[in-house]
């Protein structure tokens, strides 16, 4: 009798056990560079795109394996190049529970211009949003801007009445427009709600329940989003099983090391660039001959190299301009910018400013690590022009504060942009444009009105006319030398089998808009 009541327990605890296996929380980890900022009119880097991506919803989205875009939490729209009218889904609710409305997509528009932060300089041209009903909004613009639909990308809805219910301390009626309650909690109807927030360290996220399409339930049930972590322990987590994918910023050789151990390697290309940021408003290279003399300096073709991560995969590809390869207004392939000492040396003697005058600080982001190889790279470059140089580390949070004033600024810094909407104009506005220095796109500090007046010109002009404007304004800018176009950046993330991530692994799903592949709803735990 003892025996057979054994059996019956150990079969029970069997069956228990089983039980809790199939329902066991699947859990996702990765890790981007610090910070985490989960303010929806702050968001402009990286992580912050894909926190955005998930907590948030917007009224368009990309298209799937092509351009264009499709409506999202509206059901269409109608415009004539100065107005647009949105019908939107009348079955979406904010995780509050409040129901989403025209009045939020207004308050959502009129916080962000009022805030002035992140991406508000893509809807300097909208004069207002206007709720005409409960489904249905209006924005009217200043003047014609053709990328006004691709800029809904960037404009998250925010739950009004959440906010107004927890403003901080400010001026006003909206006093500081629930930016203190907003920088540590969501207001969105993403797929992913906040469990807990540190922007230095971790964003932990869980499946919103209420969300309108529905979570998938192969979808990770929680995410933990890390920043900052160190290069070897990520190798190390991901190998022990810890850690599902990496962030994008892993030597070529760490990746290629874990692709051998039977990792996966995920990718994202098309939507960046890797530029050399050269400080245009102070000495030595005020002058653009002093500009144009280490642009030809710089070994390009050694670059591509040191991201090779085998003979198919590489995080790099040759650069032809200010846009990548293949986007509206980029210069066509055989313009590939190479290295030429006799051209920088042509240069470097019409500079103003003699090579042992020169004071130059090489700039490289403390977080990502392969900024190092490339501002060594520069050092020995510029020597062979008699230019010494000082090799900086600097962390991310400490270089998007120096870059604030054109006096703190490195003289060479180093970022990953990429266009934020999938149109050239939030690629180049952001950086070259004379209202937009002093952010960690555009320490440049460049004045030029031919520039202005190109981006401004392809801000307004008919889609045919476009291409052409931005091909202009690249070789105007290759003229100028405010940055040196190292290379078309190709993301490369290091990946567990237990996760299928098919808009990162299959091209006929990928999205042509920067991070939106990290979509974790659109993932699937294997495990």
């Amino acid at each position: 009798m003892k025996t057979g009541f054994r059996m019956l327990a150990a079969a029970l605890l069997a069956a228990a056990s089983i039980h809790s296996y199939a329902s066991a929380e699947t859990v996702l980890r990765l890790d981007e560079a610090p910070v985490g900022e989960i303010d929806p009119a702050k968001a402009a880097d990286y992580a912050d795109s894909v926190l955005m991506f998930n907590l948030y919803d917007t009224l368009v989205i990309p298209k799937q394996g092509q351009p264009g875009y499709d409506p999202f939490l509206a059901t269409g729209w109608e415009g004539d190049g100065t107005s647009y009218t949105f019908k939107l889904r009348t079955d979406v609710k904010f995780q509050s529970g409040n129901p989403l409305t025209a009045e939020d997509v207004v308050f959502s528009f009129d916080r962000m211009k009022a805030l002035g932060q992140g991406l508000s300089y893509l809807f300097t041209n909208v004069d207002k949003a206007e709720a005409i009903d409960p489904a249905t909004v209006k924005f009217t613009l200043k003047e014609p801007y053709s990328p006004f639909i691709s800029s809904l990308t960037r404009l998250p809805v925010i739950d009004k009445k959440l906010v107004l219910a927890n403003l901080g301390a400010g001026d006003g009626e909206m006093k500081d427009w629930g930016q203190t309650y907003l920088s540590t909690h969501a207001a969105g109807s993403g797929a992913y709600k906040i469990v807990s927030h540190n922007p230095q360290e971790e964003t932990v996220m869980a499946k919103n329940a209420g969300y309108f399409l529905g979570v998938p339930a192969k979808a990770p049930d929680t995410v933990r989003y890390r920043y900052g972590l160190e290069a070897a322990t990520v190798r190390t987590l991901i190998a022990q099983g810890e850690h599902e994918i990496s962030s994008q910023w892993l030597p070529p050789e760490v990746l290629k090391s874990l692709a051998g151990e039977g990792m996966q390697l995920l990718s994202e290309k098309g939507t960046s660039e890797y530029y050399i940021k050269i400080n245009t408003a102070k000495p030595p290279f005020d002058d653009v001959e002093c500009r144009l003399a280490i642009s030809y300096a710089f070994d390009y073709e050694s670059g591509i190299k040191m991201v090779a991560i085998d003979d198919k995969v590489s995080l790099g590809s040759p650069s032809t301009g200010a846009l990548p390869v293949g986007m509206l207004g980029a210069l066509p392939v055989d313009q590939t910018i190479s290295r030429n000492m006799d051209k920088a040396r042509e240069h470097l003697a019409k500079c103003k400013y003699k090579p042992d005058e020169m004071n130059v600080v090489l700039s490289w982001i403390g977080e990502v690590p392969l900024e190092e190889r490339f501002a060594l790279l520069m050092q020995a470059n510029f020597s062979e022009l008699g230019i010494k140089a000082e090799v900086k580390k600097v962390p991310w949070a400490l270089f998007t504060e120096m870059v604030t004033k054109p006096e703190n600024t490195p003289s060479i810094s180093q970022v990953f942009v990429n266009t934020m909407s999938g149109d050239p104009d939030t690629l180049l506005y952001g950086m070259y444009h004379s209202n937009a220095a002093g952010t960690w796109m555009s320490p440049e500090y460049l004045k030029d009105s031919q520039v202005d007046a190109l981006l401004d010109k392809g801000r307004t002009a008919p889609d045919a006319e476009r291409a052409k404007i931005y091909q202009e304004l690249n070789m105007r800018l290759k003229e100028l030398a405010p940055s040196i176009y190292a290379q078309d950046q190709t993301a490369v993330f290091a990946a567990s089998k237990k996760v299928s991530v098919p808009a990162l692994s299959d091209p006929k799903k990928a999205f042509a808009l920067s991070g939106f592949g990290f979509n974790f709803r659109l993932m699937e735990m294997n495990e």
